[in-house]
């Protein structure tokens, strides 16, 4: 169970190993150890290997050019490499594509389409096949995600994994994190904002819901009130019709019996 583990731990991150390696590793081990780890595939990042008191100890040693090399691989690219070989260890050609990768990482956090001019120029290859086949390559090797666009002789970079960052950039970092937090406390303000003004309307639109409905109710209220007054008023108009007809009824019936008994009265 815990050689499981550990195979876990080194398979997530491979320096891990080189970094506990080291803290044993003193003169020509720790030489062995740069060696091994810049040519170790998967290794991509080195900062924590460089910040080991023994790795640092090479860079005032005759062994200098390995701690400058093991810092080209963290920090630089290729065409540093062509320009300070005399600082540097020779780099066999696994080596050398290794480096290459990694400067295709570095210009891709400049640009996110690299001019195929740009990339033979800091990789130092001759032709476009070889170019496309390295960068295939890191591809595959998942260094970063991208395409070819060979109409526009361009390399077009979705993804790019991150190298280490030299302590003398970290003001930088540090002051591009702070910007960041700043925009994002402006866009959370703003949207505060607008929740806010968004409640008050919603609560001024329930409020006007709530006019308009208790309006409804008064109005069917008066409606029914009225339609009631109308109604018992048609009731009274018709029962005194009704009246004022069996009146006349009665009247007409009492008059037509005394005429006849006047008649009758004359004859006898």
């Amino acid at each position: 169970m815990m050689s499981t583990d550990k195979g876990a731990s080194s398979t997530n991150n491979p320096l891990e190993q080189f970094v506990l390696l080291s803290k044993n590793a003193k003169g020509a081990a720790a030489v062995e150890l740069v060696k091994q780890v810049i040519s170790t595939p998967g290794v991509h990042v080195f900062g924590e290997l460089l910040s080991m008191p023994n790795i640092m100890e090479l860079e005032k040693g005759p062994n200098a050019c390995y701690y400058h090399t093991l810092c080209l691989f963290a920090y630089g690219t290729y065409r540093q490499y062509l320009e300070n070989k005399h600082n540097l260890i020779e780099l066999n050609e696994i080596e050398k594509k290794k480096l290459q990768h990694l400067t295709i990482v570095t210009l891709a956090t400049e640009m996110k389409c690299i001019p195929y001019s740009v990339l033979l120029q800091d990789l130092d290859i001759k032709n476009v096949r070889d170019l496309e086949d390295l960068i295939i390559e890191a591809i595959y090797s998942d260094i970063i995600h991208g395409k070819l666009d060979q109409k526009n002789s361009q390399l077009e970079v979705d993804y790019a994994i991150g190298r280490d960052t030299q302590p003398s950039n970290m003001g930088q970092v540090i002051s591009t994190l702070q910007e960041w937090c700043d925009s994002c406390e402006a866009v959370l303000a703003c949207v505060e904002s607008q929740i806010n003004r968004a409640n008050v309307e919603k609560n001024r639109a329930l409020k006007h819901r709530d006019a308009i409905e208790q309006e409804v109710i008064n109005i069917k209220k008066t409606l029914k009130s009225q339609s009631q007054d109308t109604d018992e008023s048609m009731a009274t108009d018709s029962r005194e019709a009704i009246s004022q007809v069996g009146s006349d009824k009665t009247k007409k019936v009492v008059k037509t019996k005394g005429i006849r008994g006047s008649g009758k009265f004359w004859q006898k």
